[in-house]
């Protein structure tokens, strides 16, 4: 005697229940590990006061400034005395030299035994954002090759911030009047 089957009429169903609670589990992990934005911390040093300079005669400290204008960048040590005015240009500030002359300067302190790892940098008050954040960039560390690796090597960490002297502000007006001619 032959059976007769039943033709299969249901459709099978898919069970997806347990790749739901996997992707509800996983898209929150993902997004939570991706990075939107980047917090850069710089760390920044008080400026010595002058009260504190004058109490400390016996030993008086050095000061190495940079002063940034919105025409050209001027190093001095000790503080007022000018060693290296860096012009702008049509590219902007140059800051690749700047960096090299730091490197020269820092070489020649720890040859004089001097420790030096501060510098203060006084800002005309029309001074951009991006040129103070790239010039703290250089002055803090350049890149150097130690045993075939590319590492930071440091310059001055210890950064300050302060308004520029009155007289290179005046300076800067002065050049800019007189066709950019110093």
């Amino acid at each position: 005697m032959r059976r007769r089957r039943r033709p299969n009429t249901e459709d099978a169903e898919l069970d997806i229940t347990s790749f739901m609670n996997l992707m509800i589990v996983l898209v929150p992990v993902l997004l939570l590990s991706l990075v939107f934005s980047q917090v850069r911390i710089l760390n920044l040093q008080l400026p010595v006061s002058a009260e504190s300079q004058q109490a400390d005669e016996d030993q008086e400290p050095k000061v190495l400034e940079l002063v940034i204008t919105s025409n050209h960048l001027t190093l001095n040590y000790p503080a007022g005395i000018l060693l290296k005015r860096f012009e702008i240009t049509d590219e902007g500030y140059d800051f690749k030299a700047l960096s090299v002359y730091l490197q020269d300067l820092k070489l020649t302190f720890q040859q004089q035994a001097i420790e030096k790892r501060d510098i203060v940098l006084l800002l005309e008050p029309n001074v951009d954002y991006q040129t103070i954040v790239t010039t703290m960039d250089t002055v803090r560390s350049y890149k150097a090759v130690v045993a075939a690796n590319l590492v930071d090597a440091e310059l001055f960490p210890l950064i300050s911030l302060g308004d520029a002297p009155e007289n290179s502000l005046e300076q800067s007006a002065n050049s800019t009047t007189a066709g950019g001619q110093p």
